[in-house]
């Protein structure tokens, strides 16, 4: 064989092996991502003032004073315009302020979200909600700065319950990052990028809709949210 097309072959066989690394890699992409598109909600494409299209106001417990829930223009926001933000808040004690993305239905997610505490005298900062079925059953994961925690809880019939909780320090007057992880029963949650808190947990187990949740008097800004469909988790022997 010639020299020539000994450089053919060994070219061919060099692409084969490439492939079939791709391939492989593609293979397990899909395997951690389920069917269904990548959804993001940065709101900047919404009017300064306005409840952003596809969300409404909701509460748990709620007192008839619904949170003043609105796109907000905010040049510091991580997606570089536009925020949503409690700007005007009423509410005290067990009422849990929502905003419920309506036409979301999701069971194995994982969800980011960008939040900064503005405000509130008796709570502050606040989270994500998902799978929830309406304002009365949800997952919560929230920040507070007042407390210098991350918990994790499940609101089943308006009632809440802690089903994990991490301390941690973090600056108050910036962004920071909350992220879910939920496959079937398992669920993790990080701030900033570090994982604090892991809980596994059944009262769940149907799609449902994702939202932002402030307890109390707290005001609070949201950015980029996102959420991506998951697979669940591998079957057992």
């Amino acid at each position: 064989m010639g020299m020539r097309n000994l450089l053919k072959v060994g070219i061919y066989v060099v692409i084969a092996i490439l492939f079939s690394v791709l391939v492989g890699s593609c293979g397990s992409f899909r395997s951690e991502f389920a069917p269904g598109r990548y959804e993001v909600w940065s709101f900047d494409k919404n009017w300064a003032g306005s409840v952003p299209k596809g969300w409404k106001i909701v509460e748990t417990a709620g007192r008839g004073t619904p949170a003043g829930w609105q796109v907000v223009g905010d040049s510091d926001a991580p997606s570089g315009a536009k925020a949503v933000a409690i700007m005007g808040n009423e509410n005290r004690g067990q009422t849990f302020n929502l905003l419920m993305a309506e036409n979301t239905s999701y069971r194995n997610v994982h969800i980011r979200v960008m939040v900064k505490a503005l405000a509130g005298e008796e709570d502050q900062g606040g989270g994500l909600i998902w799978r929830a079925k309406d304002a009365d059953n949800y997952y919560i994961a929230r920040w507070n700065p007042l407390e210098d925690n991350l918990r994790v809880y499940v609101v089943k019939d308006g009632e809440r319950k802690q089903l994990g909780t991490a301390q941690v320090k973090a600056d108050r007057m910036a962004w920071h990052e909350i992220t879910i992880t939920h496959r079937d029963t398992r669920i993790v949650a990080s701030l900033d990028g570090n994982e604090l808190i892991e809980v596994d947990d059944s009262t769940f187990i149907e799609p449902g809709k994702i939202g932002l949740w402030v307890k109390a008097d707290g005001e609070t800004a949201f950015d980029n949210v996102s959420v991506v469909r998951l697979s669940g988790l591998p079957a057992g022997p």
